[in-house]
């Protein structure tokens, strides 16, 4: 269990305020990281860090808006003026701004979420790959998607988008090797989120959903949460440019 264990690590996790970010946090927390919490809402961090603090965790809410570079710029110095560096980033935060047919995806919507999806983990890891290399490495985990594997109708440009973001998870792994920073990405399919609300809250459509899995249900933000955690801990030291699936066999 050891190996699991990211004591007094600096762990920097987006989109940290529910869902899979959320449990991404806690479970960082709990395997004794000190976790900077960031999301679009200060408010929602603070209620979120107030109970876990609860608990005993060593936690930071910083609001920041991964579409702002400025934003960006400042999580990070707040982060080292806090902790003194950064050791992990797990780039959760995501969007999707339209579903329906690509050929009717508006160009607003495309900037968007190219910009929230992709750029926003180019840029964080600009951002934090000094420290990490000062610090003698570190691990950047990017949470995607299995609609980057294989497209999901309704979503053509958010598979777009998390395609992009497995390749520049692979980019990101060749070219920061050699500064002991490891880039994986997770790639989770149905998990109950709110996110996901509108595929699960119909009983006849999920049992449509699930039904051929090899897994036949859907999978919890905790079973997420567990994998990223691997992926961000010694455990996986000789993994990188990795892209996970965590789908219930889905993509089988």
């Amino acid at each position: 269990m050891y190996s699991f264990q990211i004591n007094d690590k600096v762990a920097i996790v987006t989109g940290a305020s529910k869902g899979i970010g959320e449990s991404i946090a806690r479970f960082m927390a709990d395997a004794g990281a000190k976790v900077v919490l960031s999301s679009r809402k200060q408010a929602d961090l603070d209620a979120l860090a107030a109970e876990m603090r609860e608990h005993g965790s060593e936690v930071t809410p910083i609001a920041a808006h991964v579409g702002d570079r400025v934003q960006l710029q400042e999580l990070v110095e707040k982060t080292i003026e806090e902790y003194g560096g950064v050791d992990i980033l797990i780039n959760n935060a995501a969007a999707n701004p339209h579903y329906g047919p690509t050929l009717e995806f508006p160009e607003s919507a495309f900037d968007k979420i190219m910009q929230v999806n992709v750029q926003s983990v180019l840029e964080l890891t600009k951002l934090v790959q000094p420290s990490m290399k000062a610090r003698g490495g570190g691990s950047i985990v990017n949470i995607s998607s299995i609609a980057g594997l294989t497209p999901d109708a309704g979503l053509g440009m958010y598979s777009v988008s998390k395609a992009a973001l497995n390749m520049l998870t692979k980019v990101l792994a060749k070219e920061l090797g050699s500064d002991g920073i490891r880039v994986n990405a997770v790639c989770p399919g149905l998990i109950k989120t709110k996110f996901s609300q509108a595929l699960w809250e119909d009983e006849k459509t999920l049992d449509r959903f699930t039904k051929y899995l090899p897994i036949a249900r859907m999978g919890t933000v905790e079973e997420i949460a567990r994998l990223t955690l691997f992926l961000a801990s010694p455990a996986s030291g000789y993994c990188t440019g990795g892209i996970y699936t965590a789908d219930g066999g889905t993509t089988i």
